[in-house]
């Protein structure tokens, strides 16, 4: 994930963010992965593999597996989308790196922007750090209003927070609420449905820790 510019919350200078140091103590990373062309699958577990296998990114928790529907962009298939949480005391440009590592590795073309792709890794949130370096702004500038991002961290630790932004519970359900108030069985139902309505669908299989 490059520095994209948007909205976001107060900034305040980290060298974790940036530069050669790393942090005095090991923090938790959340990393979203996608991917919409070739074996979904096999690219997102490939994904897990490349970055929690050699030393550097701990493995800690991956969620289950979503198919959404694309966000921007040219006319392109649905992705597969999952949220792997790491512990590391890498800096986190050098996060960032194995990042960019792991989608060169499922022959990841950057062409047209918002295009289809094998794999997508960003870097959502890197501890509690707040930063608009221009080469990794964190936290990603517009996790707070993905579903796609949202739904799997929440699936994988449910009390997480986004740092500026508040829990993303509740950035979710402000995501998923419907237009009108609803009542009884169909209020019960909400989350999932509303989760469904704006293409978030959880599929069949799970991702597995690195061997």
């Amino acid at each position: 994930m490059t520095g994209a510019a948007g909205s976001g919350p107060a900034v305040a200078p980290d060298e974790r963010a940036g530069g050669a140091a790393g942090p005095a103590r090991p923090v938790r990373v959340v990393l979203a992965l996608g991917s919409n062309l070739g074996d979904r699958m096999a690219n997102l577990q490939g994904a897990v593999d490349a970055l929690t296998g050699p030393p550097g990114l701990g493995f800690l928790a991956v969620s289950a597996v979503y198919e959404t529907t694309p966000v921007g962009g040219p006319s392109q298939p649905d992705f597969l989308n999952a949220v792997l949480l790491v512990s590391t005391a890498l800096p986190a440009r050098l996060v960032l790196d194995r990042a960019h590592a792991a989608e060169a590795a499922r022959r990841r073309v950057r062409g047209v922007p918002w295009g289809p792709r094998t794999l997508d890794v960003d870097v959502i949130a890197y501890d509690d750090v707040v930063s608009d370096d221009p080469v990794l702004t964190l936290p990603h500038p517009r996790a707070h209003e993905r579903a796609f991002v949202l739904v799997p961290w929440h699936d994988v630790d449910p009390g997480a927070r986004i740092p500026g932004r508040g829990p993303v519970a509740g950035l979710l359900a402000a995501s998923l609420a419907p237009p009108g108030p609803m009542t009884g069985a169909a209020a019960a139902a909400t989350p999932s449905v509303a989760a469904a309505a704006v293409g978030v669908r959880r599929v069949p299989g799970l991702l597995r820790p690195p061997s």
